[in-house]
């Protein structure tokens, strides 16, 4: 992911309070030949740990969308994301639970209808960043709810000087991550080699 880097350390800023923002080619425009290569990089890296068997990606809507797209389309399997209201063609009983947002401030409920995510499911969960851990957390409190199988966590970007990793361990699943930026200080963004 060179591409990915570069496009982080030419593009990325640091906003302080751990928020950087990417919204040129991840956030709110999306590259789609770089988000296609997420997708391929991320099948690549699970297959290296010996995850082959995929039946369902999950992120959290919006911003993982893109990235966990990119990897349903290069397993050739369908993504659920986690909705933040429920709709009204929603089943009554529906799986749910509630995450910090980072960038928004205050707490989300994320939301996923029964209908999408079965036992024997087999998930992997994509999401835009790894900061917390705690989004990912309440995904896999999802997947867990469903009776699915969680398989692995991937995130595009990962802030590692914010501990989600450790928090993420319990899960006993591999986490990828694409970059990983170990300090934001001023304007400089410095990634792990």
């Amino acid at each position: 992911m060179d591409e990915l880097r570069r496009r982080i350390l030419t593009e990325g800023r640091n906003l302080g309070g751990g928020i950087l923002k990417v919204d040129s080619f991840l956030n709110h425009q999306l590259d789609p030949e770089l988000t296609g290569a997420m997708g391929r990089s991320f099948r690549a890296a699970f297959e290296v740990v010996g995850i082959t068997e995929v039946s369902k990606i999950v992120t959290a809507e919006v911003s993982g969308i893109a990235p966990a797209l990119a990897t349903g389309m290069a397993y050739g399997v369908p993504v659920v994301y986690a909705r933040k209201r429920r709709p009204i063609t929603m089943p009554d009983t529906v799986f749910s639970t509630q995450a910090p947002s980072h960038t928004k401030g205050g707490v989300i409920e994320l939301i996923v209808s029964p209908e999408y995510l079965t036992p024997p499911d087999l998930v992997l969960i994509i999401d835009d960043f790894l900061a917390t851990g705690r989004t990912v957390d309440a995904l896999a409190d999802l997947v867990r709810a469903s009776g699915a199988t969680l398989l692995g966590i991937g995130c595009v970007i990962e802030k590692t000087f914010e501990g989600g990793r450790e928090r993420l361990k319990h899960f006993g699943v591999p986490v990828v991550s694409l970059v990983r930026i170990t300090e934001m200080d001023g304007s400089n963004i410095r990634l792990a080699p």
